[in-house]
C-alpha cells in the first residue's frame, strides 16, 4: 500500500506519523479513467467514519514485526481495515506499568517504527491499571481512562479502557476529532484528548446539534486548573466544523493578555488557524470584533 511505503528515512516517528495520520483521516485524492475513457478526480477514504460497522476490525495477539536488525512480537495489535491503529502492551499483574514503556516501548520504537506509522494510541496495562498515550507521549503523559458515561464512577481497568477507547464507534471517532498535532516546541507532539475532554466534547456536539432547540443555550463545560482548556476548545471548534459544517464562526473571549496569547499559540500551534505575525484573527477592540465578525473568519 502506497500509504505505507512512502519514502520516510530522513523524518522522525512523530512526524511520519502526522502525515500518515492526515492522509488517513482525510483520504487521497486518485486520478483515472472512467467507463467513457475520460480522466476523472476522486477522493478515497480508508475509513467509514459515519457508520463503524463499515470497516473491518481485528485484533491480532503476537504478530511477528520484521525489523531492520530484530524482529518483535508485540503483544496485540488492532486493526482496522488492515491499518495498525492501536498498539497494546501487557505486562503481568505484579509487575510496575512504568516497565512496559521503559522497557519494551521504547525498544519497539527504536526496532520496528514502522508499526507506528499510522499508529493513533498506544495502551500500556498489567491487568489492574492501564493507560493511553501516544507515539511521542513520554510516561507521565500516559493517563487513565476512568469513565464511559461522565456520571459513572470512575474505574481504572483494562476493561473501562478497552470499552472507551477501542469500542468500534469510539476507537473511529477518537481517531477522526481527538487527536491533534502540535508543532509549538519544535519537534511535534501528537496530543490525545483526555477522558473528561472527549466525554465533554461530545455533549457539547450533541447540544449544538439541537442548539436551535435550546435557544443557543449549551451549557458549562467546566475544567480545573491545568486539565487542558485550550485543546479542549480546538476539539469543539474542529468537530463541529468537521461533522456539522463549516458554517459556525466560534467567539474565544478571555479575561487577560496571558490568556489570550495561549488561546492563540494553541490554534495556531495545532494548525487549527493559520499564523500570522499580525494576529489576523484577534480583536483589538469593538469595532475590530465587528468587522472580524462580519467577514469570512471560522
Amino acid at each position: 500500500m502506497a500509504i505505507i511505503g512512502q519514502k520516510v528515512a530522513d523524518k522522525t516517528l512523530a512526524r511520519i506519523n502526522q502525515e500518515k495520520y492526515h492522509l488517513l483521516k482525510d483520504g487521497v485524492t486518485v486520478s483515472f479513467l472512467n467507463r467513457k475513457g475520460e480522466q476523472e478526480k476522486k477522493r478515497l477514504s480508508f475509513f467509514d467514519f459515519e457508520d463503524a460497522g463499515n470497516n473491518h476490525f481485528l485484533a491480532v495477539r503476537q504478530l511477528e514485526v520484521t525489523g531492520e536488525l530484530y524482529n518483535r512480537r508485540p503483544d496485540v495489535i488492532g486493526f482496522v481495515n488492515g491499518i495498525p491503529l492501536v498498539f497494546f502492551e501487557l505486562k503481568a499483574h505484579h509487575t510496575d506499568l512504568r516497565n512496559a514503556y521503559t522497557d519494551n516501548i521504547t525498544d519497539y520504537k527504536d526496532t520496528i517504527p514502522h508499526i507506528f506509522h499510522c499508529n493513533a494510541f498506544i495502551i500500556l496495562s498489567n491487568g489492574t491499571d492501564a493507560r493511553v498515550g501516544t507515539v511521542t507521549s513520554p510516561y507521565k503523559f500516559f493517563l487513565d481512562w476512568k469513565r464511559i458515561e461522565e456520571d459513572e464512577a470512575g474505574i481504572v481497568s483494562l476493561d473501562t479502557m478497552i470499552r472507551g477507547t477501542c469500542d468500534k464507534t469510539r476507537l473511529l471517532d477518537i481517531f477522526e476529532n481527538f487527536l491533534l498535532f502540535d508543532d509549538s516546541g519544535g519537534e511535534v507532539a501528537k496530543i490525545m484528548a483526555k477522558n473528561h475532554q472527549y466525554i465533554g466534547v461530545n455533549k457539547v456536539l450533541e447540544k449544538v446539534s439541537h442548539i436551535e432547540d435550546l435557544k443557543g443555550k449549551l451549557g458549562v463545560f467546566w475544567h480545573t486548573q491545568g486539565s487542558g482548556k485550550s485543546y479542549s476548545m480546538v476539539f469543539i471548534c474542529q468537530k463541529v466544523h468537521r461533522k456539522l459544517g463549516g458554517a459556525y464562526t466560534f467567539l474565544i473571549v478571555v479575561d487577560r493578555s496571558e490568556l489570550e496569547r495561549q488561546i492563540y499559540d494553541t490554534f495556531t500551534s495545532v494548525g487549527a488557524v493559520p499564523a500570522s505575525k499580525n494576529k489576523d484573527n484577534v480583536a483589538k477592540n469593538r469595532d475590530d470584533l465587528r468587522k472580524l465578525l462580519q467577514e469570512n473568519h471560522r
